[in-house]
């Protein structure tokens, strides 16, 4: 759940910028047929199995067009839904119903989304120690319900953007000069208690970011048996992560190799939408 500052602060105007986006002016069918305020009361219907996720978003998109608005939710964030099942009710104004329904669709679908394919990789890796991470592969202004969303499916949060950690990938090295002289300039700039992070893709460029004392390595692209051999010559002096076209259909592969973490930009940008709709609306006499 988003706290009350979050959701002021940070989500609102995302929600309202979204409202905009398809409402610039007026609803003109809505205000066509609804001249007035009449009470509705509409279902929340799932039409495929998945995980749950942003019904706090979904209901806070009405919120913002009619504070009235009552919702009876039978199911939470994180559940796992059956096609056909009722999640439950809105019930307000019909006209803030009919020009909302879009805009908190399109979230509680992508977010749903995210959740599922997250917790089918992740059930994927339950009998391993390492943990499934997410990137920054999000949709542009998405990223904080896609982070969400990911926690929900059961995974974890790698860095939220480029002020919340330091990871030097392939063209930071380059514009730096080297491994070497990028791990050195980051320990130089960032504060001790920052973690250093470098991406690299040779058993060379790994010799190379242990000797200059990188937190954790990130192993791109790697073949197994490169990995299994960057694992050896790393020998826990620093932490492993594993990063490059993970997928439900690749991660088995890298999960007895020794890695701490495995990160995937496929559980947020290959993620399918989870097919939920509002039905049966109608009016209440």
């Amino acid at each position: 759940m988003f706290d009350p500052i979050t959701m002021k602060l940070n989500i609102d105007p995302l929600l309202m910028s979204a409202l905009r986006e398809d409402m610039n002016s007026e609803d003109v069918t809505t205000n066509s047929v609804m001249r007035e305020a009449i009470l509705g009361e509409v279902e929340l219907i799932c039409k495929q199995d998945g995980i749950l996720c942003g019904l706090q978003i979904f209901a806070r998109v009405f919120e913002l067009l009619d504070d009235r608005i009552e919702f009876i939710f039978s199911a939470k964030d994180g559940d796992f839904v059956h096609k056909g099942q009722k999640l439950g009710f809105i019930r307000g104004d019909i006209r803030a119903l009919l020009s909302g329904e879009r805009t908190a669709l399109n979230y509680l679908q992508r977010m749903s989304g995210i959740a599922t394919y997250t917790h089918e990789m992740a059930e994927l890796m339950k009998d391993g120690s390492c943990r499934l991470l997410d990137t920054r592969k999000t949709t542009p202004n998405n990223r904080i319900f896609e982070k969400y969303a990911v926690r929900t499916g059961g995974g974890n949060n790698h860095r939220y953007n480029l002020s919340d950690g330091i990871l030097l990938k392939d063209n930071h090295i380059g514009a730096a000069g080297g491994v070497k002289e990028a791990i050195r300039m980051a320990k130089e700039y960032a504060p001790f208690v920052r973690k250093i992070e470098i991406e690299v893709e040779s058993l060379q460029m790994v010799k190379e970011a242990l000797e200059a004392g990188a937190d954790i390595i990130m192993l791109d692209n790697m073949s197994s048996d490169m990995i299994k051999e960057a694992v050896a010559c790393i020998d826990k002096k620093a932490e492993i992560e594993v990063s490059g076209n993970v997928t439900k259909e690749t991660v088995a592969q890298y999960m007895e190799l020794g890695v701490d973490y495995i990160s995937s930009g496929a559980i947020t940008y290959a993620a399918p939408v989870m097919d939920i709709s509002m039905k049966n609306l109608h009016r209440i006499e």
